[in-house]
């Protein structure tokens, strides 16, 4: 029992952060009332849910481009439309496994089962993911300025601890990552780049979604908000951030940028729904990558990423 627990017990913590979330989610909806959330819907006009499905569609193929960049110039001779494949096929993952790191996984999976070098492939993931969080830290000032006097409490103090707690091998971790492309830093800008585009059409959709729903906030609290949901998410306390995503927006929404908790909410839930209907491409392509994986390749894998 005492194995069994220490095996599982990630997963299962995570299993009760995730039901402990919804519920707090749906108490939350259940507060603010169905027909206010519903009415808020009707909003969104249907014109700029095509612009929303547009913005989504170029920050899918954005995030392609910055991990093909990577790939490339690391001596991966893959073709672009295999990494928009395997990028649509790991965010698929990331919505519909049971696992944060699924994306991940299944990206690296597919990259070794097309016959690339799985040591480059493994950096490169790890790397991509790092350039994603560093392009999110840039607008993360904004969101800490706006939210100053909210992390200085007691109960956000938690949230923002761990990520400071041992700086000096944070960095040598990072350095042994980038170790390939340290001496390429045109390649290393390209891919931030691309994540800049990534992030201008995520904090995009939300500012036509906010302003659909009659309210106004500026462009960069938009984004200092997301930024600070973004690296909450990151906390391994639910699967794929599902409810605590949507409840730490909330929370930012309404206790720093003064919007209606039903507003927040809305957008929430919204932007969840195109997160997994853009993913939907990659279900062409999982099949065959879980095929060539057993558990014991699911286990390395996931351990080689995240040592």
């Amino acid at each position: 029992m005492t194995e069994w627990w220490a095996k599982n017990r990630r997963q299962i913590l995570q299993l009760a952060g995730t039901i402990l979330a919804i519920i707090l989610l749906v108490s939350l909806l259940k507060e603010e009332g169905w027909n206010e959330i519903l009415t808020a819907f009707k909003k969104v006009t249907v014109a700029d849910l095509l612009w929303v499905a547009l913005l989504f569609v170029i920050s899918r193929i954005a995030t392609a481009w910055r991990w093909h960049i990577l790939l490339r110039s690391g001596g991966v001779d893959i073709r672009f439309k295999d990494s928009l494949a395997l990028t649509f096929t790991g965010l698929f993952a990331s919505n519909f496994l049971p696992t944060t790191i699924g994306g991940d996984v299944v990206r690296l999976a597919g990259a070794i089962q097309m016959g690339f070098d799985r040591a480059v492939c493994l950096a490169s993931i790890a790397a991509d993911r790092l350039i994603g969080m560093l392009g999110m830290t840039m607008t993360l000032p904004v969101g800490i300025v706006q939210s100053w006097s909210l992390l200085q409490t007691s109960s956000a103090s938690p949230l923002t601890a761990g990520w400071f707690q041992n700086p000096i091998t944070f960095l040598k971790r990072t350095f042994s990552i980038f170790g390939i492309w340290l001496r390429k830093p045109l390649a290393l800008f390209g891919s931030l780049a691309f994540s800049w585009v990534h992030m201008f059409c995520l904090f995009g959709s939300i500012y036509i979604f906010i302003d659909d729903l009659g309210s106004h906030i500026s462009f960069w609290m938009v984004a200092g908000l997301w930024s600070l949901t973004y690296f909450i998410t990151l906390i391994p306390i639910s699967i794929n951030g599902y409810g605590l995503q949507e409840l730490s927006f909330t929370f930012f929404m309404s206790n720093v940028a003064g919007l209606m908790p039903s507003v927040g909410l809305s957008v929430a839930v919204l932007l969840r729904a195109f997160f997994i209907l853009s993913s939907l491409p990659g279900a062409f392509l999982l099949p065959s990558v879980l095929a060539s994986m057993t558990k014991k390749d699911e286990e390395s894998f996931s351990a080689d990423i995240f040592q």
